[in-house]
């Protein structure tokens, strides 16, 4: 999925308007998903884990909160993964 014009999540600024688009995979089926909208911010969010591990075990997650393109007001949170793709919108 990754395209020549994708950007990497540390070069995200605030005010960047992208489209941002995810590969999900429910059992057999795999559809494809995007959103574009300006970033509010983009952070690296600790996350809790639902298994019991070491007490100082640190996991996060990149996640990208977007004014959404179209409704005004709308936001959306996009929590990024391997088939995540970014690009300048």
């Amino acid at each position: 999925m990754p395209a020549s014009h994708s950007i990497a999540f540390e070069e995200l600024r605030p005010g960047d308007h992208v489209k941002v688009t995810q590969r999900i995979k429910v059992g057999l089926t795999i559809w494809t998903t995007s959103v574009t909208g300006t970033v509010e911010r983009a952070q690296r969010i600790r996350e809790g884990v639902g298994v019991k591990r070491n007490f100082d075990d640190k996991v996060f997650a990149d996640a990208i909160v977007l004014k959404k393109d179209g409704t005004p007001g709308e936001e959306t949170t996009v929590t990024l993964d391997e088939y995540t793709n970014i690009e300048r919108a």
